[in-house]
């Protein structure tokens, strides 16, 4: 700067306000020529790539814009937009999806079988795309956990300890008095002829029943605990949602532009800290018992179950605190990221979504809730509450809910990722690629469904026709198959056929709003990585037998 220049600005110094607007453009030129730089790499990578592949026989694919690849022919409902260019190009394509990289989407049951069974070992992992580096996660977690001996083992122990027969009907006690529960605060709406909003009721039931089962902690109720709980899972919800939209448009999910890694990764903090706390109160209590680290009682949570572990030298894997509680992020914050149908997947926030499909079905098809009423009125009565023990003897419930999970699967899509170069049906799939099996378009494939569309639980009355829903028979999958199914299943069906049956026993329903003629639910779906009704399920209960107020 020369003196005079030196001079006029000492006599007129520069307003504070237009010092920090030219420290902001400078940040954004940066900002801007970093992002340009970046976008130039990538389509030299993309070039190189493209180069190195043209002998390799990928899977069909349309044609892909340069950066964008295949974004532009993707909607709001990923499945559905899968769905529709697989009708077109065949049940395996291959996609290239911004930052997500090359994708593979698989649409048909002898393709998932492939994917699922016959190469399983090849595609057992599932690929790190979000949350981890906000949260700090590490190894630690379970859901994005490769596998290898750290996730086989929480799976056995989830299996052996947690979903055990055993356990499951030692809490059986608490299924059934969150749904007494449940009930009378559907009764107490009916008294008023208030609409209820089926979404949370759902999902405070089952986000009850998961929590106490993991932590003997209520996520409703007055408490602060419980407050505190709803605040993280709702903070959880939005800010994940947000994350993995950014994070599939392109280029901008390297980037914590929004702040909305940073804010996943405060929410992480207050989840740590509260999960500290309920640990330290278990310590307490087996103190107050005078238990030692390793007496085993019935009556033992999860928690108790994992500390007791981390307690023991000669345990088959060493856990830390830290382990137990991103093990715990799913009971506690609904399933956390709500990318994948793991664990507690099922067993809260899929379950919720499926029990809320099953009675838009019911409500929509008056016929199929008349003929479950008087299946369950014949067996069970109106004078006591439908029990779990019920449920063998109700197989119409049973199918109701089948069909339910066929055309409403909660995970609409299962994502794996190939560990090395393989061939499928002829076509090259190269490692590190991203896989997609569509498990919604699966259940509604003409060429396995008579009448796909329609819901019909009869169909899955026919001996002959018989599909159990395990992932043995891969036209359904809800709840995925081989080593990465979802070891929550028995609980998450245990709680909605209950669940339903209970509903259909107690109450008959009306839409909110609708007069005189039985109005029909909107069964349109909302856009995210589980598929929820677009509409809120706004019903109103009228009761029709009160078992709950007299059953224990």
């Amino acid at each position: 700067m020369t003196p005079k220049l030196h001079f006029f600005f000492t006599l007129h110094p520069l307003p504070s306000n237009l010092i920090s607007l030219a420290m902001e453009l400078n940040i954004f030129f940066l900002l801007l020529i970093y992002i340009l730089l970046l976008i130039i790499s990538r389509f030299l990578l993309t070039r190189y790539r493209n180069h190195l592949v043209k002998s390799v026989n990928l899977p069909p694919s349309p044609i892909a814009l340069p950066l964008l690849g295949h974004l532009y022919l993707l909607g709001p409902l990923l499945h559905q937009s899968f769905q529709n260019l697989s009708n077109k190009f065949g049940p395996l394509i291959h996609l290239q999806l911004g930052s997500l990289g090359p994708v593979v989407v698989a649409s048909s049951p002898s393709m998932a079988r492939e994917f699922l069974k016959t190469q399983e070992l090849n595609f057992a992992s599932r690929p790190r795309l979000l949350g981890s580096e906000y949260t700090g996660e590490g190894s630690s977690g379970f859901t994005f956990t490769p596998y290898g001996p750290y996730w086989k083992f929480m799976k056995k122990l989830c299996i052996t300890e947690l979903f055990s027969t055993k356990k499951l009907n030692y809490f059986s006690t608490i299924r059934h008095e969150e749904i007494r529960f449940f009930l009378i605060s559907l009764l107490e709406k009916s008294k008023l002829d208030e609409p209820i909003d089926m979404e949370v009721a759902l999902t405070a039931l089952t986000n009850n029943i998961i929590c106490r089962m993991a932590m003997s902690t209520r996520c409703s109720g007055s408490t602060n605990e419980a407050e505190e709980c709803r605040e993280i899972v709702k903070e959880l919800i939005v800010v994940a949602g947000k994350l993995n939209l950014v994070h599939i448009l392109g280029i901008f999910g390297s980037f914590d532009l929004f702040g909305y890694g940073k804010r996943l990764g405060e929410v992480h903090r207050r989840y740590m800290v509260m999960v500290e706390r309920i640990m330290k109160d278990h310590e307490e209590k087996r103190k107050d018992h005078h238990r030692g680290a390793w007496e085993c009682n019935e009556e033992d949570d999860l928690m108790d179950i994992l500390m007791k572990i981390s307690e023991d030298d000669k345990a088959e894997m060493q856990l830390s605190r830290d382990d137990i509680k991103a093990f715990l992020q799913w009971p506690v914050a609904n399933t956390f990221l709500k990318l994948y149908q793991d664990i507690f997947a099922a067993g809260t926030e899929t379950s919720s979504v499926a029990l809320q499909w099953a009675l838009a079905e019911l409500i929509n098809n008056p016929h199929v809730f008349k003929k479950a009423r008087e299946e369950i009125e014949s067996v069970v009565g109106t004078d006591k509450l439908v029990q779990e023990s019920d449920i063998p003897n109700l197989p119409y419930i049973q199918a109701i809910v089948k069909e339910t999970l066929r055309l409403h699967p909660t995970a609409p899509v299962i994502l794996r990722e190939c560990n090395k170069d393989c061939n499928i049906e002829g076509y090259d799939i190269l490692n590190k690629t991203k896989i997609f099996i569509n498990i919604w378009a699966i259940g509604r494939d003409p060429k396995y469904w008579e009448n796909p569309l329609e819901f019909k639980p009869e169909r899955f009355l026919n001996q002959e026709a018989f599909v159990d829903g395990k992932g043995v028979q891969f036209q359904l999958l809800p709840f995925g198959s081989g080593r990465r199914s979802c070891p929550g299943e028995p609980l998450a069906l245990h709680v909605m056929h209950v669940t339903v049956a209970s509903m259909v026993q107690c109450f008959d329903w009306r839409i909110s709003g609708s007069i005189g003629k039985q109005a029909g639910v909107d069964m349109k779906e909302r856009p995210g990585f589980t598929l929820r009704m677009a509409s809120p399920l706004q019903c109103i209960p009228r009761s029709h037998c009160a078992p709950f107020y007299i059953s224990s």
